[in-house]
């Protein structure tokens, strides 16, 4: 019977040919120091060149090493949600695998999980990245600090180490792979941050283009939505609709007003229009926020509560 690694390494990889042999080497050393029994998982995201082809002779030759093989690219969120799924370790460490993340940090990341930590969250506090993704990464990462309230300053790196009963609790999907920090710490997980060094990408090229800025804005919205709402999903319908038809009210009174003191309101019809909308808004937003309500408790009765379980003393 196999044994079962104490640690295992998720590395998303899509056309890196040319370092993924060169990181393989650089994880196989640095565990040779701490003596820790594990296993390297590439998740071959849709490549076109010989990456996979490497990723194979490495299995060969090293059967702690995996491959998880997608039909075609389906991004690093999917990606990570494979290789988490076909990990066995306690303890799951994620790395680009372009060589940007120093192996060397590895030691630094297994001590914060040791000291009681659920999730350590690498920070490039020094970037060797063209300002058009350094600036825009300050800009999201300030942006999800202000409306999630996690103080993580690095979002968007991928070196993380996790507890493994973490990640059952979590799916990703879309660009959310840079919020799992914010999912995580709305369960009430231990989130911790640690400085790490990074390195200038020496082969190949980013896979990600100004698109995934506009998706990761996005997926904030759903994020903030999902972390801030989503068993009480008739606050937030219900207050955005009471704004609306409380402002749409007041304009009504404010037309009727009119139309008695002055006997006519020819001139304020777009007023009245806008005022009637508002109120439909809000009666549509308030109605939604019920739905919701009834959905969710519906579901509730269904689910179980063990995910938000760390102990039982019975």
């Amino acid at each position: 019977m196999a044994k079962v690694p104490q640690i295992s390494f998720v590395i998303p990889a899509k056309d890196e040919e040319k370092t993924i042999l060169l990181l393989h080497d650089q994880i196989v050393d640095e565990m040779k120091k701490i003596h820790k029994s594990f296993e390297v998982i590439f998740v071959d995201d849709g490549s076109t060149d010989s990456t996979l082809e490497i990723a194979k002779k490495l299995n060969r030759k090293n059967k702690n090493v995996k491959i998880v093989k997608h039909r075609g690219n389906f991004g690093k969120s999917i990606a990570l949600q494979s290789g988490f799924e076909a990990s066995q370790g306690e303890i799951i460490i994620t790395m680009d695998a372009d060589l940007q993340d120093n192996p060397k940090e590895i030691p630094k990341f297994i001590k914060k999980i040791e000291e009681g930590h659920d999730l350590v969250s690498g920070w490039k506090k020094k970037r060797f990245d063209p300002l058009s993704k350094t600036i825009p990464s300050k800009m999201g990462n300030w942006l999800t600090r202000k409306l999630t309230g996690v103080k993580i300053h690095d979002l968007n790196c991928g070196f993380k180490a996790y507890r493994k009963n973490v990640l059952a609790n979590i799916h990703l999907y879309g660009e959310l792979y840079k919020f799992i920090p914010v999912l995580v710490t709305h369960q009430n997980f231990k989130v911790t941050e640690i400085v790490v060094s990074h390195k200038p990408r020496k082969y190949g090229k980013s896979k990600f283009g100004m698109e995934r800025n506009i998706k990761g804005v996005l997926d904030l919205i759903t994020v903030v939505f999902l972390t801030g709402y989503i068993r009480r999903p008739g606050h937030f319908f219900g207050f955005w609709g009471m704004v609306s038809f409380f402002v749409g009210f007041v304009i009504g009174i404010y037309i009727t007003y009119l139309r008695v003191v002055t006997g006519t309101i020819q001139d304020r019809q777009p007023l009245l229009i806008l005022g009637m909308l508002l109120m439909i808004i809000g009666i549509q937003l308030i109605s939604t926020g019920l739905v919701s309500e009834m959905i969710v408790s519906l579901n509730q009765k269904d689910s179980s509560t063990e995910k938000y379980i760390e102990e039982k003393i019975i």
